[in-house]
Formats: structure tokens, sequence, C-alpha cells
């Protein structure tokens, strides 16, 4: 077959699905559905899962390539803890303490660490309250790994942390929601009935998930205290202290996490060969904890795709067998004038396919419309990926193809004789 040919086909074939679709709008419009909303399902999902990820890496990232974190038990989804002994011996685990957060500072091995309780609270401004807000208690070296900025206002001092001074910083959203259109700094705030002064006003760039172990997602209201003020003022919970460690520049990731990891078992009098009851657990663990989790919606994802693509490819094998019915004289005729087999398997499969790409064009369209909705509206920088254009679009036409193969069939094996006869 020439390529002009073949071109004619193409676009005869794609002509023929256009009044196929006049002729049975109904189950035409079945079939577009379905295959649309599992187009649908696959680019709006993968928007979300590709923007969430990003988001994740990003706050990790933001603690610095080579930091880690130290929690008072593991990170992990391949475990159901049910509150036993048995399933979940580390949750008795001692509490990560003040003195090791010190005693790891103190290594040659390491830059800096920054101690982090997280809460949340009622937070008042006179007659304006907002509940259930992210507290967290950090260092005065927070900002370190936050990766933010302070855009009103300055961040508390290593002093008013030692001190207990009684100062927060508060993020945008909270200033929003407590001081519309009004100057937040040297206001006092109530945080669970204790008076706080607003030292300033702090912007993150926002993220789904926001800090592991934060106590809110990167964009939600959120308040920022000295740790030792959390302790003293809020009763925080210590026993949920975790670090992030920095190690020095020239030192490698490996090398700070054995130094991290040889001090805490020797303070806690840990046995060689005794398991670790502490976690020491670096940015690439998380993200395979995250990606983990979102594997879950991926499955998902999947499964209503099938359910989509499925009802689409039964419809296109009902509609393409109608089609099939109704133009046995025309193939009948068109096999008299010399048409192979081959030409009317080729116009047939066509067909089915138009059908299908439609539908797929309309999920695609829909799903880019709900990424947009969700990159513009919420903390989460959804954006599609150009693979899963390519694996909706490339799918979409195959099941027409598969589904398609058996009206197809029939059409090019039919007799032109007992065609022509046909009424």
């Amino acid at each position: 077959m020439s390529l002009s040919s073949k071109i004619f086909n193409i676009t005869e074939g794609i002509g023929i699905a256009f009044d196929a679709i006049r002729s049975n709008k109904v189950r035409a419009a079945l079939t577009i559905l379905g295959v649309a909303v599992g187009v649908f399902v696959v680019v709006a999902l993968s928007a979300a899962i590709h923007g969430i990820n990003a988001s994740v890496a990003k706050d990790l990232e933001s603690a610095g390539p080579t930091s880690f974190f130290v929690y008072r038990r593991p990170v992990s989804l391949a475990t159901v803890c049910d509150g036993t002994d048995e399933t979940c011996p580390e949750r008795r685990n001692p509490a990560i303490t003040m003195a090791e957060s010190e005693a790891i500072a103190r290594l040659p091995e390491v830059l800096a660490v920054t101690p982090h309780v997280g809460g949340s609270s009622r937070i008042r401004y006179k007659d304006r309250q907002t509940n259930n807000v992210g507290v967290d208690a950090y260092a005065a070296t927070w900002l370190d790994i936050e990766g933010g900025d302070i855009i009103a206002g300055r961040n508390f001092t290593y002093a008013e942390n030692t001190t207990g001074a009684r100062v927060v910083v508060i993020n945008d959203k909270l200033a929003e929601q407590l001081f519309p259109g009004n100057d937040p700094l040297d206001k006092m705030i109530v945080i669970s009935g204790v008076p706080f002064k607003v030292l300033g006003v702090y912007h993150n760039v926002g993220s789904f998930l926001g800090k592991p172990n934060s106590s809110s997602a990167g964009n939600d209201p959120r308040a920022i205290v000295p740790l030792e003020t959390g302790t003293r003022s809020l009763d925080m919970w210590m026993r949920r202290l975790d670090l992030t460690v920095k190690p020095r520049a020239s030192v490698p990731q490996t090398e700070a996490i054995d130094a991290v990891t040889t001090l805490i078992r020797g303070k806690r009098g840990l046995r060689p060969g005794a398991p670790d009851n502490f976690a020491v657990v670096t940015s690439d663990n998380l993200l395979s904890v995250y990606n983990g989790f979102f594997g879950v919606f991926f499955l998902v994802m999947i499964s209503l795709s099938a359910v989509g693509l499925m009802v689409g490819g039964v419809g296109v094998i009902a509609i393409m067998m109608i089609s099939v019915t109704e133009r046995t004289r025309e193939i009948g005729v068109r096999k008299a004038l010399g048409a192979t087999r081959s030409t009317i398997l080729w116009q047939f499969l066509v067909e089915a396919a138009t059908l299908t790409c439609i539908g797929a064009a309309i999920g695609l369209v829909g799903g880019s419309i709900v990424a947009y909705m969700v990159n513009r509206f919420t903390p989460v920088p959804a954006s599609t990926p150009p693979m899963a254009i390519v694996a909706a679009l490339g799918v979409s036409a195959i099941t027409g193809i598969v589904f398609g193969l058996l009206p197809a069939v029939r059409a090019s094996r039919l007799d032109p004789v007992e065609a022509l006869r046909y009424e």
C-alpha cells in the first residue's frame, strides 16, 4: 500500500468515524465517555502525584542535600502498628533528648543540629480565633532547614530561645486569618491561653506535606515558637522531639550518620549487636516512604483507568459491529472494485482508534484543567508530566485498535458476493 493510499485510508477512516458518531450518538457517547474517564483519571492523578513528589523533594532538599533526621521511631510503611509490642516494639523507644542533641552538636563531623517538637493549638487575637493551628517549637536555627523567608519583622534569637521568651513567628496564612489588612508585628496573640508577642511573619513556598514530622503542611496556618518556650509555656510533649542534623561540608553523609549513631548508642548503653532504639533517617529514606504511600494512589489510578478503558473498549466493539453490519453492502462494493482485506481492516482500525482518541482528548483536556486548578488554588504544584500525555493518548489508541480488531477482521473477511446480496 502506497503512502498516499495510507493517508487516504486514514482520513477516510476518521471521516467515517465522525459519521458513525453522528449516526449512533448514544453508543458513541458511552464509548467516548468511558475512554475520557480513564484518561482523565490518569492525567489528573499523575499531575497531583507528580506535583506532590516534587514538593516533598523540595522540602527535604531545603534541609540540605547531606542533612538527615533523628527520630524516636523509624519511618516506614512496611509494618502496621496496632499499639502492641508484637507489631511495634519501637513504641517503647526512649525519647530523643536535648542532652543527646547538644552532644551531637559537639561532634567534629556535625555543623549544626536543629531540635524540633510539633503540636497544634487554638490561637486567638481579640475576637478572631483559629482552631487546630500547627505550632512548631524550634531552636533559633530553624530557618536553615525550612527554606522560607521572614518577610516582615525578625526571627527569635538564641537568647530568646534560651530564656523561654513568649515570642512567636507566624506564617503569612495565619497572619491573613488573624490580622486581615493589618500589621501583625508586635501584636499580642494568645496560644492555648498564653500570650505571645508576634516578632515576624514567615513565608514558605508551600507544599502538600511540609517538613517531615512538622505539625502542619507548608501553606497551612502555622506558628513557630522557641523550643524552650514551647516546653515551658505550652507543655509541648518532649517525647516527640526530633533532630535535623547537618554535617560539615567536607564530611560525607555516611560518616556523619555513623558518628551520630555511635554517640547515641554509647549514651544509651546499647551493647554491640543490640538493635538501635532510635531511627536515623535520610531524605532518600523519606522519599521512598512517600513514594510507597503514593504508590497506593497510583494503583487506584490504574484500576479506575482500566475500568474506564474497558467500558470504552466494549463500546468500541458494539459500535463497530453495528457499523460493519450497516455497511456490509458498501464493503462488498469496495471489495468488488479491488479493495484488499488489509485495506478494509486498516480502515476499520483507524475508525476505532479515532473514537477512542476523541475520548482521550476530552479526558486530557479535563485532567489538565483539574491540574491547573489544583496548582492555582492549593499548595500542590501540580503539573501534567509529558509522559502521562503520551501514555494516555497511546493507550487510548491501542484500546481502540485492540477492541476494534474483531469487528475489523469480520469486515475484512466478508465475501464480496454475499455482501452485495445483503439487505
